[in-house]
């Protein structure tokens, strides 16, 4: 049996708070599943521009909201130690009632935020060798009341959670991947595939995330676990966004949108993931598509 059909939607923390809360309330009477938000210590494109942080903007968005899910997407692990992030997650499974979804990523070398703020700027081969002990120690904390853990770069020692986190068995654990390193931690310790194209032409991108997703397939196998039961989520890149004003074409294009959902959908792709529109003109466009394709795409999944 096919696993549901869920769609999410990232809101930059770039808008002061009243913005931010009016977009995640109308992003649930919209009916995503998800908000997401990223997780920089500064826009790292642009670091002088407006940016706030990611965690305490979700727990004051749990606050405000009663039905859609939160993530953050995704967490640095330079950013914060295993133990103090699994607190956090937790903390905010509880505020939030149970609707965290917590999403890691390696982090990347050229983000000026480590500088900035004085961390040590790993190479990405360490960041990927890190990120395994990471997601695992991090998982333990999330299920577990004690922990102990000696890694080579992580260790805890009888690491006391209590609480744990509400939902059962723990809060579920969404892993950036793009290459097979990071797609073999994906696949030992996640419970969600996050991964995406940069490629400007969406029908490579199609190509691309069904080769990925074989590439999945074989690399849980290899590690024994059932590649149905990873749930997977791809993020809608559109590259030309950046240069065309912020103007995203599936917002434009209601059929383009439906068809990239259907064949994502069919090669395994259980979470698709949308930007929140920058161009003001394209919001009757996406309130439209969330209102009107969203229910139309869920519906043919589900039959």
């Amino acid at each position: 049996m096919s696993q549901d059909l869920r769609f999410h939607l990232l809101m930059l923390p770039n808008v002061g708070w009243e913005e931010s809360r009016d977009r995640v309330q109308r992003a649930e009477s919209l009916g995503f599943d998800i908000v997401e938000v990223g997780d920089h210590f500064c826009d790292w494109a642009n670091p002088p521009a407006t940016w706030f942080e990611a965690w305490t903007s979700l727990a004051a968005l749990a606050a405000v909201t009663d039905t859609i899910r939160l993530a953050i997407c995704v967490a640095q692990i330079p950013l914060r130690s295993p133990g103090l992030l699994a607190h956090m997650a937790v903390t905010l499974d509880h505020i939030s009632q149970g609707r965290l979804e917590l999403g890691l990523g390696t982090g990347i070398t050229r983000d000026p935020s480590t500088a900035m703020i004085g961390l040590a700027n790993w190479s990405n081969a360490e960041r990927v060798d890190r990120f395994g002990e990471y997601i695992e120690l991090v998982g333990l904390l999330l299920g577990q009341k004690l922990t102990t853990y000696d890694g080579r770069y992580y260790s805890a020692q009888d690491a006391v959670m209590n609480p744990t986190s509400l939902q059962s068995p723990r809060v579920p654990v969404m892993a950036a991947a793009l290459g097979p390193k990071m797609m073999e931690h994906t696949a030992r310790w996640a419970d969600i595939w996050n991964t995406m194209s940069f490629d400007p032409d969406f029908d490579v991108q199609l190509v691309e995330m069904t080769e990925r997703a074989a590439q999945m397939d074989a690399i849980c196998e290899r590690v024994g676990r059932d590649p149905a039961t990873l749930r997977r989520s791809v993020l809608l890149f559109d590259a030309t966004a950046r240069t065309g004003g912020g103007r995203i074409r599936y917002y434009d294009d209601h059929q383009l949108f439906a068809q990239l959902v259907r064949d994502l959908a069919a090669v395994g792709y259980t979470d698709i993931g949308v930007y929140y529109p920058s161009a003001p003109d394209q919001m009757p466009a996406f309130e439209r598509l969330a209102r009107e394709s969203l229910p139309m795409l869920r519906a043919e999944h589900d039959r």
